[in-house]
């Protein structure tokens, strides 16, 4: 099949050139568009146009945002994720914030992010764009840097022994050895990032707070729109092009990047997706203009590094020389310099633990004199209507768990069925689960449902895809020679599944698991409390709880709600998934 393709890519270059030059056309009349609209005059609270003419414009405002706000989660993955890695008291620092901000519904941030930003940019659009990139990249980051984090401390000593026998510098590492090993969870994982941001698009493009209607123009605000004037219309219409917006990110982005990533794989699989060359690699190879491209890029980059290896052919005699002087300095120097770096490491570690510990007393002090309003009656619902989300949480993971585990193990097994369903399941883990819900509703409404229960079965439309996408990752990189081994011993396929297949989708469950609860716990608030027909929906739930106070602009409440979800979540983490993470890395762990 792909040798036709190829073939007939050879022959029609022109129509090659022609597709590359329509696709930076669209990147430049995005950026154009976007930059107009962050530029344009500060408007709270406007109208949307909800014929079909209109999508494409708002979509393409949509994907800007979305990309940004990835581009922002990338580059904070790199830098945090690589000095939580490396750095033991970053990790200590990092972790537990990263732990505590994954578990900070997109609502949380919403209130200090929009007043603060509006101050800074009164008379602009820039503050509540803003604004709405930063909410998506709190949906988006945490799974990358996580995922960083872990790909770094897996990595085999035997490598680093390798690349301090090869001489290579801390930052040569990085990219010869580091970034390599971490690139496929990376690329994976930024998938499932992507698909986050995406889930709470409709809130982050449209939102109250307090008296004020926030909107911004987009494929979510319009959702939201169609949603409250109940155009079933454009609901299908957004829909529609939701789908074929994901669908085009994961034919032009993630197939070729998830096919490149392959190369770094340190062990074979049976990875089925990294055989074929994606459709626009070939479409590249063969276009002229992206030829051009390339090679005038890599002159750029030939004579810069050229420039450099003068200049560091000049120094290095004398960094020669001054190593030698060094070298010839007493031993005793030499200590009392490493008792002086020593020192000063530890006075630099006691300064940044100092500045933390200041920095925590100043936000609990501000978050007591905020909380302190509340009464006894307040924390009590409180607490209970954390219990019955709770419950909702764990009833979506379990429901999810039931049928996304042997389907994902089956999927992931078998080639032919990962070719065909992989972008599927791309599409429904990518696809806003809050732009189903008037459909859901409407059937949970024929089945005579309260929203007590619904609620639940809402967060399992988004959770599901997480745990199913894991799974199949999981099964996918299987080794082959296991499968082959198990074959050859003639075992029952019962002990297929429970020697085999499901000890070694373990580790990937695991996270399939954590970010299904905690993408559970962030769904309750558009789960609990939602806008149907033109009617206000809710039931009892913190999720619920949190909608509310924001919608009033209720601070104090707002705030105690999202410090006991945070609690909670960190709570159930540090005494629940540590332990089975734990168990990942005792007993389900392949040696390399």
């Amino acid at each position: 099949m792909y040798s036709r393709v190829v073939a007939r890519l050879e022959k029609s270059k022109p129509g090659a050139n022609t597709v590359v030059l329509a696709f930076l056309g669209f990147c430049i009349y995005g950026l154009i568009a976007t930059a107009k609209q962050w530029h344009g005059p500060y408007r709270s609270g406007i109208s949307l146009d909800l014929s079909l003419a209109m999508l494409p414009l708002y979509a393409t405002y949509s994907l800007f945002r979305a990309l940004t706000a990835y581009l922002l989660s990338l580059s904070f993955t790199l830098v945090f994720g690589y000095l939580a890695a490396k750095v033991k008291i970053a990790e200590k620092l990092i972790v537990p914030l990263l732990d505590i901000g994954q578990s900070i519904p997109v609502l949380g941030f919403l209130p200090s992010l929009v007043l603060g930003l509006l101050a800074l940019f009164p008379d602009s659009n820039v503050g509540l764009e803003l604004a709405c990139i930063i909410m998506i990249f709190t949906g988006q980051v945490w799974n990358m840097t996580f995922s960083f984090i872990s790909s770094l401390k897996s990595i085999p000593k035997e490598l680093y022994e390798m690349t301090e026998n090869l001489g290579l510098s801390r930052f040569q590492t990085l990219l010869r050895l580091e970034l390599p090993c971490s690139a496929t969870g990376l690329a994976w994982n930024s998938l499932m990032s992507m698909a986050g941001g995406w889930f709470f698009l409709t809130v982050c493009e449209a939102f109250i707070l307090g008296d004020q209607n926030f909107r911004v123009p987009g494929l979510g605000s319009y959702m939201a729109v169609a949603i409250e004037n109940n155009n079933t219309q454009a609901i299908g219409a957004g829909i529609a092009t939701m789908i074929g917006l994901i669908v085009m990110i994961d034919f032009v982005v993630w197939r070729p990047v998830i096919a490149w990533t392959g190369r770094f794989r340190l062990s074979e699989s049976n990875d089925s997706l990294n055989r074929n060359i994606p459709f626009v690699s070939l479409l590249l190879s063969e276009a002229s203009v992206f030829k051009k491209m390339a090679e005038f890029s890599q002159k750029f980059f030939r004579l810069r590094s050229e420039k450099k290896r003068a200049m560091n052919a000049n120094s290095a005699i004398l960094l020669r020389s001054t190593k030698r002087q060094r070298s010839e300095q007493p031993i005793r120097i030499s200590l009392l310099s490493r008792m002086g770096q020593m020192g000063r490491t530890k006075g630099l570690a006691f300064a940044i633990k100092s500045l933390v510990a200041l920095f925590v007393a100043l936000i609990a002090i501000k978050l007591y004199a905020l909380v302190s309003v509340l009464g006894f009656g307040d924390w009590q619902e409180i607490f209970l209507a954390t219990g019955l989300t709770f419950l909702r949480v764990i009833g979506a993971v379990i429901l999810g768990s039931l049928w996304a585990i042997p389907v994902g193990i089956l999927i992931g097994l078998s080639p032919r069925l990962t070719r065909l369903l992989q972008p599927v399941v791309q599409i429904g883990a990518s696809f806003p689960a809050p732009m189903l819900y008037p459909i859901a509703l409407a059937f949970f409404q024929l089945m005579h449902l309260s929203l007590s229960v619904s609620a639940s079965l809402l967060m399992l439309l988004g959770v599901q895809w997480y745990i199913l996408f894991n799974v199949l990752a999981g099964a996918v990189g299987i080794s082959q020679d296991l499968r082959e081994s198990f074959k050859s011993m003639s075992v029952s396929k019962k002990s297929h599944w429970l020697r085999l297949y499901l000890p070694s989708i373990y580790p990937s469950l695991v996270t399939g698991l954590v970010t299904a609860a905690g993408g559970a716990w962030n769904a309750s608030i558009v789960s609990e409390y939602l806008i149907y027909k033109g009617e206000v929906l809710k039931t009892r739930g913190l999720g619920a709880m949190i909608s509310q106070a924001t919608s009033q602009g209720n601070f104090s409440l707002l705030a105690a709600c999202l410090m006991v979800m945070a609690f909670t979540v960190v709570f159930f983490n540090r005494f629940v998934w540590s332990r089975l993470y734990e168990t990942v890395e005792t007993r389900f762990r392949f040696e390399r």
